[in-house]
């Protein structure tokens, strides 16, 4: 560019109009003393600004090589379009016309180049508003993106730059693009192959052609550096079945006179099968040489594969990597013998010097502190640079729920060729979550909601949570809090408060109400950098009225207080909950991730002492598997157990799980296309006919096996769950790549149960229904699943995560409520 610019200032300087009065003076005939400088025509540019660009001051002799530089210097500046040097008397006179301002930039008729990239390239010419215009830079940037359509297959585009003056010196700049259709791929011939038909080597190539109308995804124009891609993929092709010395001899590429079809030629010579004869190391391999050559993934006797020779490079380097060898040299050298079709391979390994880190520093964080982040690394200043050390750092960054990209970088110190900077650089993301509403229903009357969650409250890494929730059936409030860094060797530490109180008749579903306080803390402590165990201990009052409808499943729960004197009486009971908890996450990203795994088991149980003795265990498990190499297209596998009961017995009658504690299911987190905790167990009221009174006014029943059953129209949970899936995440339509971490799509299968154990389905099962659209099942069985199937869509909206799900339900059962069209805000992924 510096070469363009002087070029440039030289035929300016040959076009400039130099005058110079005859005169004498007595160094020559052309040469003067400058008395004075007098510079014309400045409108932007200050005057001492030009002034320092002049090599001349008063009192210096002024001659023709002299005016050169000065020419020269002036439009170095890139200030001047134009120059022209006078003079009056002794007064050197400098007229200038400075390059006009660019005031807008506008972009016409681009499809195939954003704008964000088309400014990007302008910025690196320069070419930006508010700065001058060097109009010498347009023609090479108007070839350079004809250059670009022409590298896709478009040969009739064209690119004109217009250049539209405006008053006090300024400029509009438009870029209009006329890029036209691109040329299709009318054939793809490939010469000398025999070992392999035509058809297999054109499935491993992206570029296609004679493709069937509903094949609309293939690539079918010409594009040159997708073609490039295709030999060395037919290259390597077969080169990893053995055959080394396949080469493509030659390339044609030929155009139809309308720029509209490209027909293409390859000429290949395969060559014959070789085997691998022997491998040896060579060079220092610190004292690893026996180990490594136990493992080496290429061995004697097997047929040449050059993606095994070099992914067994990159596992010598990976692993000289772990001791601070981070930048070994690994070259694999063939000896063929082409009599025997053999090849020795020698591995030339040379580590050069061992690594240090001289310092960590983190950017693009603008909330999150950098003591939060350093938390998460494992790599440590001042020890040798480990490649396994940084990639785990990676990996516990981004599994962070408010990081949405994390990249590290080794810097190379000048002048030490044994020390680096590391540079980790991190994309953020919202870190929480909101939900807030207003709303009526039938059921639920007027309802508000209100909520938020903080995952990195203040930069600090620390969860916060504060909710607010209050319906015709429901009022609770609940605040959270979560240390993750409450020591430096990771331990966490952690509580919440929640008051609630739950009204069962205004929901319509069983006559109760409670009133729960509860408190708790846990503990967490990291056995790695993926396995943690977890302890808590709560304390819950719970205040519950008498359910007067005598659910058979809850009349058993009540039993256990049941005052003799006061059989309506609230009951009241205390409880200490204590817990343990295992989780392993290898995920690659906190929210939205695409490869690895995570698993979660939880065991807890009330204590001794408590008013109930119960116990729950959960289980949870989640398998991301990426189909491609990008991982835009992923299967996420998932499945989720649970059970819990009573132990001991309270006033003769065996414990059993509280009926407010039991498992529910049906929503965007369980079962979708169903609406939320609607799958699983009716309560089940039995009803007896009063025949007779007795003189004493006792009622006499009619015979038990007369009675009748009625139904909830709610389920009421169970204490057994089983729920899995299946997903295929794919690319959201119409949504760049770019944005694949903040909106996802899916298409779904989900199935699952929620069933009582304790259920004892031969006693009711002969009894009449009151309404004869219920259907009694028996809410013991664990194979009365359901199942649905449908399209989700979830974005991290600044407000939180947002679900917008359409299914269909596969199976569903008698008295389920079956839901096409879901949404939530605010739900955890």
């Amino acid at each position: 560019m510096k070469c363009k610019k002087l070029i440039f200032a030289a035929i300016l300087l040959a076009c400039s109009c130099v005058l110079w009065p005859q005169t004498s003076w007595s160094q020559s005939a052309n040469d003067f003393v400058v008395e004075d400088i007098r510079v014309e025509g400045l409108q932007r540019v200050a005057l001492g600004a030009a002034l320092t660009y002049l090599p001349v001051q008063r009192g210096d002799t002024l001659n023709q090589f002299r005016v050169s530089q000065l020419i020269r210097s002036l439009y170095s500046s890139t200030h001047f379009e134009r120059v022209e040097i006078f003079r009056d008397g002794n007064v050197l006179v400098v007229k200038v016309s400075e390059r006009p301002t660019i005031s807008n930039i506008v972009f016409e008729g681009n499809d195939d180049i954003k704008d964000e990239q088309l400014q990007e390239s302008l910025d690196n010419s320069n070419i930006r508003i508010g700065e001058p215009l060097d109009r010498t830079v347009i023609t090479s940037i108007e070839n350079g993106l004809k250059d670009f359509f022409y590298s896709i297959g478009k040969y009739n585009a064209d690119v004109t730059a217009i250049v539209t003056p405006l008053p006090r010196n300024r400029v509009d700049v438009k870029l209009l693009f006329e890029e036209g259709d691109a040329a299709k791929i009318r054939q793809i011939n490939i010469v000398g192959n025999q070992i392999f038909e035509d058809e297999e080597l054109f499935k491993q190539m992206e570029l296609k052609f004679n493709t069937p109308w509903w094949d609309f995804l293939s690539e079918t124009r010409y594009q040159q550096q997708t073609l490039s891609g295709d030999m060395e993929t037919i290259e390597s092709y077969y080169k990893d079945r053995g055959y080394l010395q396949f080469a493509i001899e030659s390339t044609q590429v030929s155009m139809s006179p309308e720029k509209d079809g490209i027909y293409v030629t390859m000429n290949v010579k395969e060559g014959e099968i070789y085997e691998v004869s022997d491998v040896e190391l060579a060079g220092d391999l610190l004292g690893f040489e026996d180990f490594i050559s136990t493992i080496l993934p290429i061995r004697t006797g097997q047929i040449y594969n050059q993606a095994t020779v070099t992914y067994t490079e990159e596992f010598i380097s990976n692993y000289l990597g772990r001791f601070g060898y981070a930048y070994p040299t690994v070259t694999t050298i063939p000896d063929i013998n082409e009599e025997e079709k053999t090849v020795k391979l020698t591995l030339s390994v040379d580590p050069g010097k061992r690594i240090y880190v001289r310092r960590i520093a983190f950017k693009g964080n603008t909330i999150t502190s950098d003591d939060v982040l350093r938390q998460n690394v494992v790599q440590m200043e001042g020890s040798w640079l480990a490649n396994q050390s940084l990639e785990t750092s990676k990996a516990q960054l981004s599994r962070l729920t408010y990081m949405e990209e994390v990249e590290f970088e080794t810097i190379r110190l000048p002048n030490e060729d044994d020390k680096v900077d590391v540079e980790f650089t991190v994309k953020e993301q919202p870190a929480g979550s909101f939900n807030a509403g207003i709303g009526y229903g039938d059921a639920t009357k007027l309802s508000l909601q209100a909520g938020i969650q903080q995952d990195n409250f203040l930069g600090t890494g620390k969860r916060v949570g504060v909710s607010l929730n209050t319906v015709s059936y429901q009022r609770s409030a609940q605040i959270t809090y979560l240390d993750p860094y409450f020591t430096i060797d990771g331990i966490s530490l952690g509580g919440s408060i929640g008051y609630s109180e739950f009204d069962g008749a205004s929901f319509n579903v069983i006559d109760f109400n409670t009133k729960r306080w509860s408190v708790g803390g846990n503990l967490g402590y990291p056995i790695n950098e993926v396995n943690r165990i977890s302890f808590g201990l709560t304390y819950s009052n719970v205040e519950l009225q008498r359910d007067n409808t005598r659910y058979v499943q809850t009349a058993r729960f009540y039993d256990q207080f049941l005052n003799p004197n006061d059989p309506d009486a609230a009951i009241e009971y205390d409880s200490f909950l204590a817990s343990v908890s295992w989780t392993r996450n290898t995920l690659n990203r906190g929210l939205f991730p695409t490869a690895g795994s995570t698993q979660r088991a939880s065991f807890s149980v009330t204590t001794p002492n408590s008013d109930v003795n119960y116990f729950k265990f959960v289980a949870d498990t989640k398998w991301y598997f990426p189909l491609t190499r990008n991982q835009r297209w992923s299967v996420l596998a998932r499945l989720r157990l649970g059970y819990g009961n009573g132990y001991g017995d309270k006033n003769g009658v065996e414990q059993i799980l509280p009926f407010t504690d039991n498992f529910t299911a049906g929503g965007a987190d369980t079962l979708r296309g169903f609406e939320n905790n609607t799958v699983g167990p009716r309560g089940v009221v039995r009803q007896s006919s009063v025949i007779a009174t007795t003189p004493n006014g006792v009622p006499i029943f009619q015979n038990p096996e007369n009675d009748q059953i009625a139904l909830s129209q709610r389920s009421l949970g169970g204490n057994a769950m089983a729920l899995g899936g299946l997903e295929l995440i794919v690319p959201t339509p119409f949504v760049d790549e770019e944005f694949d971490n903040s909106v996802r799509t899916s298409i779904f299968t989900d199935v699952g149960n929620v069933w009582d154990t304790e259920f004892n389905y031969d006693l009711y099962r002969t009894l009449n229904l009151v309404s004869s659209s219920d259907e009694l099942l028996d809410y013991s069985d664990w194979k009365l699943y359901r199942a649905s199937a449908g399209v989700s869509v979830q974005w991290i909206s600044p407000m939180g995560p947002m679900v917008f799900s359409f299914s269909r339900a596969l199976k569903e059962r008698p008295g389920d409520d079956a839901r096409f069209f879901t949404f939530n805000i605010g739900s955890t992924f």
